[in-house]
Order: structure tokens, then C-alpha cells, then sequence
């Protein structure tokens, strides 16, 4: 018998999709045996740099997010210079580069979450003064419908909205939160 596939959108989502790339699919093949079973979130990151080489840092990082399993780039913005923001005053004159980047992911927000401060110490990122250099900085600004409160996993991203190195490229991308 031929293979057939069902497809379940959320209400919300407008998915303009071909059944393989669908938010949620179950396939069948012949036999009746399933041959795939997946759910795909939408994951928004805020990528941001102040320590040299900032462009070759921002590239590898969205490199890195692109190759983790199960997750695939739907697109990024250009990058943006920006100063930086609430930054200790001995710092302020390290100007960042900032982009955004949608992924779309079979991980959980805690795996993709996990999986971005890996990124982040695979390129040196070091946390010990508050708001101080980074090579690389990834946020996790939304992921999918998802809230959580939880201190390590606050989503959507409690200052997304306020900051104009996550809005702008946003909006650039087509975008909002």
C-alpha cells in the first residue's frame, strides 16, 4: 500500500509548509509501520559579541547552533554594532556586535538551552564579573509558546523586549515576540 502522512498544526502556528518540514507529522510507510515522529518549536537567539574577532565569534556560534541535533537555521539576521547595555562603566567602551537567529528544534528548552552554554564555554566565556566582556553571549530570547520562571530558564527572556539589539534584528528578520 502506499505510504500516507498525517499533519497536526497548532490553532496559533501559520506554517506555510511542505508534511516533511510540518510542526508536528506522524508518517507512515508501507506496512503500517511509523516511520517518523516529530514535534519542531521554534527557538529565537540573541547572539552577541564584545572581545575580538567578534564577527568570526558570531559566525562560529551560529555555526555551532546551526549543527545540534535535530535543529536546522531558519534564518538570521545581518549583525548590528551596538553599545553595550548596563555594563560595568571600566567596560562600556567594548561595543558589541549583535544578531538574532531563528532556529526551528527537536531538543527540549532545556537541551537547546544546555547545548548554547556549551557553545558559549567552548568559545571561552567566562562569568566572573557581571555584565563584563564575553566572546560570545547566546540567550535564549523565546522557544515556541514555552513560559517558565525558572532562574535558569526564564522564558520568553524577561528583557527581550526592552533591548534594541534583540528587537531591531528581530524586526529586520520579520519577527516579534
Amino acid at each position: 500500500p502506499p505510504a500516507f502522512f498525517v499533519s497536526l498544526k497548532k490553532p496559533s502556528a501559520s506554517y506555510g509548509r511542505t508534511p516533511a518540514s510540518a510542526p508536528f507529522g506522524l508518517g507512515v510507510a508501507e506496512g503500517d509501520t511509523p516511520a517518523f515522529l516529530f514535534m519542531s518549536t521554534k527557538a529565537i537567539v540573541s547572539l552577541g559579541s564584545n572581545i575580538e574577532p567578534r564577527n568570526r565569534r558570531l559566525a562560529d556560534a551560529l555555526a555551532a547552533l546551526s549543527a545540534l541535533p535535530s535543529t536546522r537555521l531558519v534564518k538570521a539576521s545581518s549583525v548590528l554594532e551596538t553599545d553595550p547595555v548596563d555594563v560595568p562603566p571600566e567596560f562600556a567602551h567594548l561595543k558589541f556586535l549583535n544578531q538574532v537567529a531563528v532556529f526551528e528544534t527537536d531538543l527540549s528548552s532545556r537541551q537547546f538551552s544546555d547545548l548554547m552554554h556549551s557553545i558559549e564555554d567552548v568559545q571561552g566565556r567566562v562569568r566572573t564579573v557581571r555584565n563584563g566582556p564575553r566572546t560570545i553571549d547566546i540567550d535564549l530570547i523565546s522557544f515556541g509558546d514555552e513560559r517558565s520562571d525558572d532562574p535558569t530558564l526564564t522564558l520568553p527572556h524577561p528583557r527581550a523586549k526592552a533591548r534594541s539589539f534583540v528587537m531591531q534584528p528581530l524586526a529586520e528578520i520579520g519577527e516579534s515576540l
